[in-house]
């Protein structure tokens, strides 16, 4: 069985930043026992800048991103350090992995990072990921590593995706607020409802909350992966979940999982631009599972080249698929509205009858 364990800044950390050994300690505990029962791991681990903070004698999380890069880069070896430390304690070796999204968004590093965790998984290591702040830049943020656990998962086709949380799971509302809030224990399928509860939140030294869990929580069902979010704060509720006890909320994977290459399209991939389309080319796609055509695009946005993710935007300005597509914006301004069998008259060439063939388009409604 392989699982991945996301843990968030705010379980690793105090209320004055510094980190909280005792419960990294209990992690390492628990993980090295669950490893001892032939199950791999890999842990993605927030962290390196709220471990930089007391290091550097900062009383907030700096809002800079020259300055954030500094503060992780203070902050990782610390962060890592302590992983060292507690995991020789019970004689298990762990390897540092960095990742930006361009690391996984490039096809052939998405193919060498997974390479590399495989290899340490069969090696008997537990790999511990975390995003590479000192050198992310907004452009190339995952966003939080509840986005990047879901990846992750997708990228080493995991078993199962568990979430630690600083509360038992996902509540009906805010429990911090509401003692009356109840803890939804199972969800079946995503509906709009379910992300209005989560609501986005940044408190404390994260960036995630509920919100970005259960976001995190639809990419990863949708590769055909459970997710469990859980409390971290007990120990314990890791080893409950792979018992198949009734821990925080599950939520049930997709019975039609998205391909590894599709999901990869779908949330790995950087957008480099916009293709707005007729309702033709969108009942084409969505309802009959066809390819894009030339004819079906109105309007063409961004600066593209051959194999580059776009969105398809439907007349309403909303997104509802991505691909790859086989011809630059350049080109697709000049095709855009024609048929497939004038593409060579009016290009003297042609690659393909289609803008995105149905192989490399993932719809997202």
């Amino acid at each position: 069985m392989r699982v991945v364990v996301k843990i968030g800044s705010n379980l690793l950390t105090d209320k004055t930043g510094r980190i909280n050994q005792r419960r990294i300690h209990y992690i390492a505990k628990e993980v090295a026992e669950l490893h001892n029962k032939s199950l791999e791991i890999v842990i993605v681990s927030s962290g390196a800048i709220a471990s930089g903070l007391k290091k550097l004698g900062l009383k907030s999380k700096p809002k800079e991103i020259r300055k954030k890069q500094a503060t992780a880069a203070v902050g990782q070896p610390l962060l890592m350090w302590m992983y060292e430390k507690h995991f020789l304690k019970y004689k298990k070796h762990i390897a540092q992995i960095l990742l930006t999204r361009d690391d996984l968004s490039n096809r052939e590093r998405y193919v060498n990072a997974k390479n590399t965790l495989l290899t340490l998984l069969e090696m008997g290591v537990i790999p511990i990921i975390n995003e590479n702040d000192t050198v992310a830049t907004d452009e190339i943020k995952f966003g939080d590593n509840d986005q990047l656990a879901a990846l992750v998962s997708g990228l080493i086709e995991a078993n199962h995706l568990i979430i630690l949380s600083d509360v038992e799971g996902l509540y009906t509302s805010d429990p911090k607020k509401e003692p009356d809030a109840k803890i939804i224990k199972n969800v079946k399928e995503f509906s709009k409802e379910i992300e209005t509860i989560a609501k986005p939140a940044s408190t404390g030294y994260g960036t995630g909350g509920m919100f970005s869990k259960v976001i995190a929580a639809k990419k990863a069902t949708s590769f055909g992966i459970p997710v469990s979010i859980i409390s971290g704060r007990k120990y314990g509720n890791i080893t409950a979940v792979i018992e198949g006890k009734n821990v925080g909320t599950y939520f049930e994977p997709v019975e039609e999982k998205v391909t590894f290459r599709k999901a990869w399209i779908a949330y790995a991939t950087r957008s480099k631009g916009n293709l707005y389309i007729d309702n033709g080319a969108v009942n084409a796609l969505i309802k009959n599972g066809k390819s894009l055509l030339p004819s079906g695009v109105k309007k063409v946005e961004g600066d593209f080249d051959v194999g580059d993710a776009v969105y398809c935007i439907d007349e309403k300005g909303e997104r509802i698929a991505k691909g790859l597509v086989n011809y630059s914006s350049c080109e697709v301004k000049l095709i855009k509205g024609k048929k497939s069998a004038e593409i060579e008259k009016i290009l003297g060439y042609k690659y393909s009858d289609e803008i995105i063939h149905r192989d490399n388009l993932v719809i997202l409604v």
